[in-house]
């Protein structure tokens, strides 16, 4: 079928199906490809809306990051019940209520009301204490008991369905654990202000507005990314109503922008013009049709259409996406060159599971010290500075605190070059964003950190620009207005009953494809003075957070170490018995039980990916001079990857291989020597540099606890 026929059967097909005209055509439109490169892109379009977490929109869809995680990380307990993960939430909420929660739906099917379900918390103070520094277990505490709510799949068609026609980010994060305006200013700038030099460190909503009469509040002065756009003649605009944008353009607080709104003498009239005007989704389509459309765009949505918790929903939402994407292809010959990024500003207090990559913490008992370590400089990432205008906000239990990164919220990439239902799980945050106008246009964002730099992506991997229109795709995506109607009638929002005891969440059985990743990360093992030594090595094209938890000590902040390619960095642990739980992007997982003193095995990992083969070597250390039997057995991928059993001799070394193609790169072997307790898991997936599948055996329910 020629290329225009299949074009014109998709559309026909959106048609009969009751779809949108302009959603059928935004699966079916091809890319303009011209040099098959990014140089194809010719707009950038970001519309970032409000306070939704990953896992509480899309915990249940297949083939993503979600409640079936094979590695979710595991808590403290305050029963002294041991394996508990982080699933499973403490609660001691003085007004009372379950004493455990875990993730519950949200069922509008049920009570209507649900979809305008409260907000919760989601402050500086609040969302640091829910993080805990990566400890994650008292979640309901801090956040209400209600954050643990989520949706399902019936309840946000929509929002399922553009994932499933383009693709969807599941290890993107919010850029800072706190609210709206200060995750907004990494969006627009790439910072904060951490220096507090200009204005900052940002740490509320202090700058969200223009000034009201009698405001007195110095206004920031760092320069932004679309005036560097501007400097470089790249065109831009904001669209948006200047009457309930929900202060959600973090421009009105730099003095620059004020300054040219109130016409000052010396002003650019332009960043009032392109920044601060209304400029509402009829006059996007006009520019659409009329060919003015900016190469970068900025939506700020109003606050019923923004899909915060209360004033707005996710039905709501949807509607005004869907109003989006009609006005951006209204004109295929735009859309076929255009990029649209969805993305929410932080997660408001709704759970998400995964903890975010962060630099390591201080170490309380050691001046100058952290808990962990980095490759890369992390001057930038804490809270050392105060700003007169968060003197309300700031708290000196949180000085010295890393800023970010904070939890995972839903990213979609709608374009010609992100069609098929493909998962990215690269890290990214908000900056990734500019990351990803600096490689399109070229201008440099000095304000992002060098550590961020490192360990955020800027979002080309999402794309494929040598061959995007190899496959067409088509996808029901549903019709909106009528469930955003019923939505918007509701007289008010409702908090949900919880649950009195814990249930357990499941995730929808399925793979997607999955976007091939820059990780190829490794842990290498010795023993010191009879303690584990770890060596964390990454021998992949990007940095990466390795989570280090100790199961004899989960009370205690969690170590972690940020590796950039080619670098590796040592860990040492207690002497004696160890249980250390290791968590790397995308499914990277070890975890090493034992004693060091104890004369036990080292396993190597060898990874080649060119036959895309994993070999383990098993060896004994030092001077032990007893054979170990060893077993090894497969956790997952049974069918593809066979046990193996073999004697560990003194100086000796045993080797296996397994082909890692049959199980699409992933693998999850344990190590266990009969009589000792010993452990040594792998899991994860080799990276070939092509695309894949997500991990086949994430799905079901979720791991409530662990051996």
């Amino acid at each position: 079928m020629a290329a225009t026929d299949r074009r014109a059967f998709l559309l026909a097909a959106g048609s009969a199906l009751g779809l949108p005209p302009a959603i059928a055509r935004a699966q079916a439109i091809g890319a303009a490809v011209r040099t098959g490169t990014i140089r194809d892109v010719e707009h950038v379009v970001i519309l970032m809306q409000e306070n939704r977490s990953f896992d509480h929109y899309f915990g249940e869809m297949n083939g993503v990051r979600g409640f079936a995680d094979r590695f979710p990380i595991p808590v403290a307990d305050t029963a002294a019940r041991s394996g508990k993960t982080v699933w499973t939430q403490t609660n001691t909420r003085p007004q009372g209520g379950p004493p455990v929660i875990a993730p519950f739906p949200l069922n509008t099917s049920q009570s209507f009301g649900l979809m305008r379900v409260e907000g919760t918390p989601h402050g500086w103070v609040d969302a640091q204490n829910a993080w805990d520094e990566g400890r994650m277990s008292a979640w309901p505490t801090v956040k209400g008991e209600h954050a643990m709510g989520h949706f399902r799949k019936e309840d946000i068609p929509f929002q399922y369905a553009m994932a499933d026609a383009f693709t969807v980010c599941d290890a993107y994060h919010c850029a800072m654990q706190v609210g709206t305006n200060s995750n907004r200013l990494f969006l627009w700038t790439g910072t904060n202000d951490p220096g507090g030099q200009h204005g900052g460190p940002s740490l509320s909503n202090s700058h969200d507005h223009l000034p009201k009469p009698g405001e007195t509040i110095n206004p920031y002065t760092w320069t932004t990314y679309v005036e560097r756009l501007q400097a470089a003649g790249i065109s831009w605009r904001v669209y948006e109503d200047m009457a309930d944008n929900f202060t959600d353009n973090p421009l009105a607080g730099f003095k620059t922008f004020r300054d040219s709104y109130d016409k000052a003498p010396g002003s650019d009239p332009r960043l009032a013009q392109f920044g601060l005007s209304t400029w509402h989704l009829d006059k996007l389509r006009e520019d659409v049709v009329g060919g003015r459309l900016p190469q970068v765009s900025y939506i700020v949505a109003p606050s019923k259409d923004s899909e915060h918790p209360g004033p707005s929903s996710p039905a709501q939402g949807a509607d005004y996406t869907a109003s989006v994407l009609d006005a951006l292809t209204a004109d295929p010959q735009v859309w076929a060159k255009t990029i649209l990024f969805i993305n929410f500003d932080e997660n408001d207090g709704f759970f998400d599971h995964v903890p975010p990559p962060s630099p390591p913490s201080r170490d309380p008992d050691k001046p100058g010290a952290y808990l962990g370590g980095s490759t890369v400089d992390t001057i930038g990432e804490y809270h050392l500075n105060h700003a007169a205008s968060e003197a309300g906000t700031d708290r000196p239990a949180l000085v010295g605190r890393p800023y970010g990164l904070g939890p995972r919220v839903p990213m979609y990439v709608l374009s010609p070059w992100s069609r098929g239902g493909y998962v990215n799980s690269q890290v990214f945050d908000h900056t990734s964003v500019i990351r990803f106008l600096e490689a399109r246009f070229g201008m440099h964002e000095p304000n992002i950190s060098a550590w961020r730099r490192e360990v955020s992506g800027d979002l080309t991997s999402c794309f494929n620009f040598k061959t995007p229109n190899e496959a067409p795709f088509a996808s029901a995506l549903p019709v909106t207005a009528a469930l955003a109607a019923r939505a918007a009638a509701l007289p008010g929002h409702t908090t949900p009953p919880t649950p009195p005891t814990p249930g357990v969440p499941v995730q929808a059985a399925g793979v997607r494809p999955s976007k091939a990743l820059p990780y190829a990360l490794n842990i290498g093992e010795g023993a010191e003075n009879g303690a584990i030594r770890l060596t964390f090595r990454n021998d992949g094209a990007a940095a990466a957070v390795f989570h280090v938890y100790d199961r004899h000590h989960l009370d205690r902040v969690p170590r972690r170490y940020t590796v950039t390619p080619g670098k590796t960095i040592d860990g040492v642990w207690d002497a004696g018995p160890y249980d250390l739980w290791v968590l790397g992007p995308a499914g990277f997982h070890r975890h090493f039980v034992g004693d060091a003193s104890n004369g036990e095995p080292t396993v190597e990992a060898a990874f080649d990916k060119t036959r895309n083969t994993l070999t383990l070597a098993v060896s004994l250390r030092g001077t032990v001079q007893r054979t170990l039997p060893f077993t090894v057995t497969p956790n997952a991928y049974q069918t593809v990857l066979a046990p193996w059993q073999a004697t560990a001799t003194p100086g000796g070394r045993q080797r296996h291989s397994w082909a890692l193609g049959p199980a699409m790169g992933w693998y999850d072997l344990s190590v266990r020597v009969a009589g000792m307790t010993y452990l040594r898991r792998l899991a994860g997936r080799l990276e070939t540099g092509k695309d894949s599948v997500s991990d086949p055996a994430m799905a079901g329910p979720a791991l409530m606890e662990r051996s």
